[in-house]
């Protein structure tokens, strides 16, 4: 998953070379840093010694995959990029997203998974 991580981001950053520069330090850098993440902090957490503090950097990684998704959507909507590559981004993004809820069911040894967790603290939102 890692290594899939990494492709993206390198991808994601050829992408953005053809944004309009006005985005230079908005759009064009959160979604570098967006998808940058989500390899990051799996890194950051294959060296943590127990499952649990894995967890929750498997956790961060998969709010930066979420947050690439609606920086594709914003990208897409503004007319950078057209309906063929959304949809190729959006399914590699989907695959790790994918990859990250295993990953986070094996680290936290139980049934839930990241998506249902994120549905769940969602309905907390006063």
């Amino acid at each position: 998953m890692y290594q899939l991580a990494r492709k993206f981001r390198v991808e994601i950053k050829k992408l953005t070379k053809s944004f309009s520069s006005d985005e230079k330090f908005e759009l064009t850098s959160q979604i570098r840093r967006s998808s940058s993440s989500i390899a990051t902090n799996l890194a950051e957490g294959s060296g943590r010694a127990s499952l649990k503090d894995q967890a929750h950097f498997t956790n961060i990684s998969f709010s930066s995959a979420l947050e690439t998704i609606d920086h594709l959507t914003y990208a897409f909507d503004m007319e950078y990029i057209n309906e063929e590559l959304y949809s190729s981004f959006r399914m590699k993004d989907d695959a790790i997203i994918q990859k990250l809820n295993s990953l986070y069911k094996y680290q936290i040894g139980s049934t839930s998974d990241l998506k249902s967790k994120f549905r769940d603290d969602s309905k907390l939102n006063l």
